[in-house]
């Protein structure tokens, strides 16, 4: 069983622009098309918040985020917490060029912070769901 205290990490190779890539995981109206799509708004700049509720099977997962870094087509981070769970992560989303495409790199830390018990935030649950969001999800939505 990996370690809680070890960051999630998803790479993804897409064969789009910078632009492309950055606007997807930026743009409101891209991000609810692949991501979640009740997110209500959306703005990568530094402080920027929004919430929005999550239901799983097991309980709702009412999700608070905060953007804390942005590199405009390069980087962008943002603290995730929970109203009544204690603890947070932060996911980085990087965007490296390598010409004829781009490699997306997703990092979750924090995991450690959060509950134990609660299965959604153990270690392979959250690979599993940057693995579904970033290269299911957001490769298929970039590929059409």
């Amino acid at each position: 069983m990996p370690d809680r205290s070890q960051p999630v990490v998803v790479e993804q190779i897409i064969h789009r622009t910078v632009s492309d890539v950055w606007n997807a995981i930026t743009d409101h109206s891209q991000m609810v098309q692949w991501y979640f799509d009740n997110i209500p708004a959306f703005e990568p700049t530094v402080g920027f918040q929004t919430s929005f509720n999550v239901k799983a099977p097991s309980r709702d997962f009412y999700h608070q985020w905060k953007v804390t870094e942005v590199v405009p087509e390069n980087k962008i981070a943002y603290e995730w917490t929970f109203k009544d769970i204690p603890g947070d992560s932060l996911s980085t989303f990087e965007i490296e060029d390598h010409g004829d495409h781009v490699v997306l790199r997703v990092t979750a830390i924090g995991l450690d912070t959060l509950p134990g018990d609660i299965p959604e935030f153990d270690h392979e649950s959250c690979l599993g769901g940057w693995n579904y969001f970033i290269k299911e999800r957001l490769h298929q939505y970039l590929s059409i």
